[in-house]
């Protein structure tokens, strides 16, 4: 797991340039919190995968968030345009009652290069001031964090001045994280973060261009965004001894172990969500493989041995592989929270619906006395209501239960 103890992130930003981490954590997210996201692609993004939005609701159960994802593809501080009578940021900040707001800029502005950090800087303390003092939830100041770009990731020629862009990207993210100490502002560097996992030549990779980030670099970067955010649950470790029927569980409670020819089994109790399965068939970055659930069997008879969740099979590994430890990504529990997570995305597209309809003509233009143009305001209103009834339905999480767990050997 990328982390740097929070309460020593002030103090090594200042004396080394800013390391991964957040710079100040102190006002980040709190259960409860109503959070809105701001800024270019990458925030844009983040509403179709789902993966930050549903590691912060799991880590706040009981009391959880709402999110507003208000990104827009391309945006930067100065260049956000918007259609002609497009609802103000302000309005829509006010309307969701915001406590908190996840501000993501920097990859557009790094292309003005080394000359364009003078007013990047302006740019960006004007940002600051302009939601200094506001209270959009109607009884405190919005508590704002900034979060950089991403590295640059190298893709042969797809990738040209990879080393250029990438000094350019850094020159931009130590300008935020600077003015975030000055400002005594949380600040999330995923720039380092994901430099660090890019050098990892065995791993996946995280981008499809260099810059925007396919599913696994969602799910990647999402959590390494939500660790630096809230203090959440850690990922499940389970380990069984086959011979002395002894057991350990972290995030469950593990009982009624018993050992025989055919294999093991024994009685897991859920006590936390389980971890969202990554993306992907190939190798996870191993900075990232503490994140994923995991078995561990020891003093297996040789053989291979296929694991079974309430009867239905899950994973295939060899003796061997289940001393050393197995990932596991698709027991029921794991199923039920990538349900929830695509739950989660239909609120996102809900509320994008009420909140950036796709045909503004019909809405704002020249259209909008035609029978259909008329009609559309009333279902805008119609989205944000389905919008917060999905809210309403997160809120709930999954079901934890208390499940069968064996092992069978593959007798051939």
């Amino acid at each position: 797991m990328i982390r740097i103890h929070k309460r020593l992130l002030v103090v090594l930003a200042l004396s080394i340039g800013l390391g991964s981490g957040v710079v100040n954590a102190e006002t980040t997210i709190q259960p409860g919190d109503h959070i809105a996201i701001i800024g270019n692609t990458f925030a844009d993004q983040l509403r179709n995968h789902g993966y930050l939005e549903t590691f912060l609701l799991q880590r706040t159960q009981g009391k959880t968030v709402s999110i507003r994802n208000l990104g827009w593809a391309g945006d930067m501080l100065t260049a956000r345009d918007r259609p002609t009578h497009f609802p103000t940021e302000k309005s829509t900040l006010t309307a969701h009652r915001t406590d908190v707001i996840i501000a993501c800029f920097g990859m557009g502005e790094s292309f003005a290069g080394q000359k364009g950090l003078v007013d990047f800087r302006r740019d960006l303390e004007e940002f600051i001031a302009s939601h200094h003092g506001r209270k959009y939830n109607g009884h405190s100041e919005v508590r704002l964090i900034l979060v950089s770009p991403i590295a640059y990731e190298y893709l042969g020629d797809l990738t040209p001045r990879w080393k250029r862009r990438n000094n350019e990207l850094a020159a931009y993210t130590q300008a935020m994280g600077e003015l975030a100490i000055a400002h005594q502002i949380p600040f999330v560097n995923l720039y380092n973060a994901t430099l660090d996992l890019m050098d990892d030549g065995t791993a996946s990779k995280l981008t499809r261009n260099g810059i925007n980030l396919n599913e696994y670099g969602f799910w990647a970067v999402s959590r390494i965004l939500a660790d630096e955010l809230v203090v959440g649950e850690q990922a499940w470790q389970l380990r069984v001894d086959s011979k002395t029927e002894t057991s350990s569980g972290l995030g469950v409670q593990i009982s009624s172990v018993t050992s025989d020819v055919g294999g093991l089994r024994f009685t897991v109790e859920e006590k936390n969500w389980p971890s969202c399965e990554p993306p992907l068939k190939g190798s996870v970055h191993a900075n990232l493989a503490g994140n994923r659930d995991r078995l561990v069997v020891e003093n297996l008879s040789p053989g291979d041995y296929l694991l079974t969740i309430d009867g239905e099979p899950v994973v295939s590994a060899d003796y061997a592989q289940w001393a050393e430890g197995v990932a596991i990504d698709s027991s029921p529990a794991h199923n039920a929270l990538e349900a929830y997570r695509r739950d989660v995305n239909d609120k996102n597209l809900q509320f994008t619906y009420s909140w950036k309809a796709l045909n503004q003509v019909h809405i704002v233009g020249e259209r909008k006395k035609s029978p259909s143009g008329q009609a559309l305001p009333a279902e805008v209103i119609e989205f944000n209501r389905l919008a917060k009834l999905k809210d309403q339905v997160l809120r709930a999480g999954i079901r934890l239960q208390t499940r069968e767990w064996r092992l069978i050997r593959n007798p051939h």
